[in-house]
This record gives structure tokens, C-alpha cells and sequence, in this order.
């Protein structure tokens, strides 16, 4: 997909540009905050770029362009390719600081392969001998690293707003952007929330509640969202942004039960997390619901027991990792993830929707579900 390849390289300009505009303000306050756009960088180079893409597929739907965009466009004219590319670059500075924010609530020490933004503050104190807690320290100074990135994107989101020629669209897309920060928001919040309360519900609604994290947390925000932005940065009528929802949703569902799959199976090498990591962060998935309802009592009590101990040796994660896959519980999230995406492709098959765009999403969907990271 050479125009998705391009409009990667258009987003990773636009976020180096965005960060180079912002340098100069942060260095004059004092050299002290250099960390911010130093670790800004790391954390936003790169990446599959799954939701600026969505964003921009979502867009091309449609406006039904048959032609790709130049590969040397002009961007001193503002344009709506311009819009949606600032629009794209300012979803992934808002993942960006989703992915900080997620990792101080989960204690996770690594991101793509190097220390998460709180441990990076982290050894800022510790080799600078300060006073007081160095962990206390990096989950602040991450904290408000995540709140910056937070005030970027929308500062880079609207940059994209106002390059767009329609007005009706601007609002639109404002609304579904200010919708999935709202949804993705709650999301997080129900997720710890059943990480911590779990026992307090009756064991047939765990399930539910497990996908409903999925929703809320993931899928929306992932897929859905961003392809109803860029529906709606087109000025997409309702049938067309509910079809990409319709597309969307299952697919991001999909998405996140590959991603918890990955959390508790994934290949430290290519994921950029310790084996198993989901099990030391005592995550209540899909997956954990399905394989609680499968074994055996005493297998599930001993699961119950150990999930969620940040000291699970690797012993302990290969016994927990086979107890799950002896269940059936994976097959059976194999299984669903199948269905939804079989729903998705179905939802636009005879949508009112660009034909090249939904065979670009299409593709989209099968590398989505096949990523090994």
C-alpha cells in the first residue's frame, strides 16, 4: 500500500515539525525541561500508525478519491489533504499520551523495547542523586509529560481543523474527536477498575464486563474513532460514517483480543514487553474470562491467586501460559476474532464507500489482526 506508506512518512514530518516548533518555547523557560521533547521524540518516532491511517482511509471513503495524493505535495497551501494529515498526526500524539498514562497505571517498565517515560524520569533522579523518591518522581514528571502530549494533540488536531475548507466538517470532526477522548478516557478508568473490583461481580457477568473494557478502552478508540474522524473531516453522510463504524468497532474489537493475546503470549523481541506482561499487571480480559469459565476449579483458583503479582517468575508464566492454552480459551478467542472480522468486511461490502478505499481497508483489517507486535 505505497499511499499508506506515504501517508506515514506525511504524519512523522508533521509531528517532528509540530516538536520542533515547541522546542524553542520549552527551551527558553530552562534546559531543565529538554526531557520532554527528548523523550516526546523517542516515544513518537515510528509505530505502526494504525489510527492515522484509519483516520485517513476514513477520510478517502468518502471523498472518493480514485487517484493517490502527490508523493511531493505542496504543503505551503493549506488543503484538506493538509487537514487530514495534521488531523492523523494529531491522533497519534494523542495515542502517545495514552501509551504513557496507560504505562504508569500498569507499572509497566517498557515501551517498544526502551524504559517507559516514568522509568526514563526515573533514572533521571537516580543519577542525578536528587532527594526523595526516584519512582515517586518518574510517575509524576510521566504524568505530566502524558497531560503535555495530551494539550499537543489538540493543538495539532485543531492546526488540521482549520486548514479544512468546510466548516460543517470541522464541527463534525471536532465532535468525534472530542467523543473518543471522553470514551477512551472512561475506558482506562473501567479497566483498572475491574483489575480491582472483579470479585465483587457474579461469574457469569465477568465476561461482559471484560469485553466491555474491550470496547470503551481499545476498539472505539483505535478503529472506530478515527475512521469516523476522517468520515466526518469529508463531511460523510450518516450512512456512510455509520457503515465505517459498523466496520470499525468489530474490527477494533478484533484488534484488542490480538493485542491481549500478544500481552500474555508475545515474543519479548518483537513486542517490546517482558513475556507475559498482562499477567503481572493482572489484566481481567476476554481471554482470562474465557479461560476462567474452562478450567478446572483448582487451576482457576491458583490463576486467580497468582494474576496480578508483579514478582511472577518466568517459571510461573510459562505454568500460567500453559494452563490458559490447555483451556481452549485461546482457540476460542481465535474464534472471535475471526467472527468480528467477518462482520466488519461485511459491513462495508456494499456500503456507500469509495470501492479502492474499502479494499484498502480490507488489507488494513487482515494486517491488524496477523501483527505479531
Amino acid at each position: 500500500m505505497p499511499e499508506s506508506k506515504r501517508l506515514v512518512d506525511l504524519v512523522q514530518n508533521d509531528i517532528d515539525a509540530f516538536l520542533d516548533e515547541r522546542e524553542p518555547l520549552l527551551a527558553s523557560i530552562g534546559p531543565d525541561l529538554a526531557p520532554f521533547i527528548d523523550f516526546s521524540r523517542d516515544l513518537l518516532r515510528g509505530g505502526k500508525r494504525f489510527r492515522a491511517l484509519f483516520c485517513y482511509w476514513g477520510w478517502q471513503s468518502v471523498s472518493g478519491h480514485t487517484t493517490a495524493f502527490d508523493v511531493m505535495p505542496d504543503r505551503s497551501a493549506p488543503s484538506d489533504l493538509e487537514a487530514i494529515v495534521l488531523a492523523a498526526s494529531g491522533l497519534e500524539v494523542f495515542h502517545a499520551a495514552a501509551l504513557v498514562h496507560d504505562d504508569i497505571m500498569d507499572n509497566s517498565d517498557t515501551r517498544r523495547g526502551m524504559p517507559s517515560a516514568h522509568k526514563r524520569f526515573e533514572g533521571l533522579h537516580d543519577d542525578g542523586r536528587w532527594t526523595g523518591s526516584a519512582r515517586g518522581f518518574g510517575q509524576s514528571a510521566a504524568l505530566l509529560l502524558g497531560d503535555l502530549l495530551l494539550s499537543w494533540s489538540d493543538e495539532l488536531f485543531d492546526s488540521g481543523l482549520q486548514a479544512l475548507s468546510s466548516p460543517a466538517s470541522r464541527v463534525a470532526a471536532r465532535a468525534e474527536f472530542n467523543r473518543m477522548r471522553t470514551e477512551v478516557t472512561v475506558g482506562q478508568y473501567l479497566d483498572i477498575l475491574e483489575e480491582r473490583s472483579w470479585r465483587n461481580y457474579p461469574e457469569p457477568e465477568l465476561l461482559s464486563r471484560a469485553h466491555r473494557v474491550i470496547v470503551y478502552k481499545s476498539a472505539k478508540y483505535s478503529i472506530e474513532a478515527p475512521l469516523a474522524i476522517g468520515a466526518a473531516l469529508a463531511g460523510g453522510s450518516i450512512e456512510q460514517v455509520t457503515a465505517l463504524r459498523e466496520f470499525g468497532l468489530p474490527l477494533g474489537i478484533a484488534y484488542q483480543l490480538r493485542d491481549d493475546l500478544l500481552g500474555v503470549f508475545g515474543d519479548p523481541e518483537t513486542t517490546g514487553k517482558p513475556s507475559g506482561d498482562d499477567l503481572r499487571e493482572g489484566k481481567r480480559t476476554v481471554l482470562i474470562a474465557l479461560a476462567r469459565t474452562k478450567l478446572p476449579s483448582n487451576s482457576t483458583s491458583l490463576l486467580d491467586e497468582l494474576l496480578g503479582d508483579p514478582e511472577l517468575t518466568p517459571q510461573q508464566v510459562t505454568m500460567l501460559q500453559a494452563s490458559i492454552r490447555d483451556s481452549g480459551a485461546v482457540e476460542h478467542v481465535e474464534q472471535i476474532i475471526d467472527h468480528n472480522v467477518k462482520l466488519a468486511i461485511t459491513a462495508i461490502a456494499d456500503a456507500p464507500l469509495s470501492q479502492s478505499s474499502k479494499q484498502q481497508l480490507v488489507q488494513l483489517a487482515d494486517t491488524v489482526i496477523k501483527r505479531v507486535a
